[in-house]
């Protein structure tokens, strides 16, 4: 079965944005020049245009010097828009929990060992700053402290492009948690896993830091799995297993 017409149209001046035919910042044609180009009505050219907006491809102005014009790439683009296609595909089960901690564990092992060959003391300090006593804070700040320790390490890799991929990942799988409580043993694993990636990366151990922060994965995999699985208790609360 054939496609849309709008669907055709913004195909094509995807594939103009993508393949470097329009560069950021360039107008494209007017809807009428569109609309005889491809041989559709203005609507259709309005809904492809509709389209690649939501995608962070273009964007339309009004006024005089207005227009449709293609968008100076910025990388939360598409980091939101992975999290967003992310998010759906687990959402529909196309994509499971395993598959996404597999996929985090390829991005995140790596990360840590870059962390710790490129990790600015500003860098450093602000991961020794995610360190918190779970037993003087509540639960839902060590949700926080716990999602930040992991964000800073990638970022401590100096890599954009290893953000963009994984920070949409780790967001996928803390949507999917955020409703789980634990217990203080947890945490208290958690931030002594944390502790010691960090002083890995603070020495520069880049084997150490990975084999740390596998480990740390691996043992996180069995809790997130059995959470996922976890029926919510009379009170509509789900509970976090020991990952040890």
């Amino acid at each position: 079965m054939s496609r849309p017409a709008y669907e055709a149209v913004a195909a094509r001046l995807r594939e103009q944005i993508l393949g470097g035919e329009l560069a950021p910042g360039d107008r494209l044609p007017t809807e009428p020049e569109l609309s005889t180009r491809y041989g559709v009505s203005r609507s259709t050219v309005r809904e492809a245009l509709r389209v690649l907006s939501s995608q962070n491809l273009v964007e339309t102005t009004r006024g005089v010097s207005g227009g449709s014009f293609v968008v100076h790439p910025r990388a939360e683009h598409v980091r939101d828009y992975l999290e967003v296609t992310l998010g759906l595909l687990a959402i529909g089960e196309e994509v499971s929990v395993e598959s996404l901690l597999e996929v985090r564990d390829l991005l995140e092992v790596p990360a840590a060992g870059l962390a710790a060959e490129r990790a600015t003391p500003d860098q450093l300090e602000a991961l020794r700053a995610t360190l918190l006593d779970p037993a003087s804070v509540a639960s839902s700040a060590m949700h926080e402290c716990n999602h930040r320790f992991h964000f800073l390490l990638v970022a401590a890799t100096g890599n954009p492009l290893l953000e963009v991929v994984a920070q949409p990942v780790y967001r996928t799988l803390v949507t999917r948690f955020a409703r789980g409580e634990a217990d203080l043993s947890f945490w208290e694993e958690v931030v002594d896993d944390h502790r010691l990636i960090l002083e890995a990366v603070e020495q520069g151990d880049a084997a150490r830091a990975q084999d740390l922060a596998r480990e740390h994965l691996v043992r996180l995999r069995s809790s997130y799995v059995a959470m996922d699985q976890a029926v919510p208790d009379e009170a509509g609360v789900y509970h976090l297993p020991s990952p040890r």
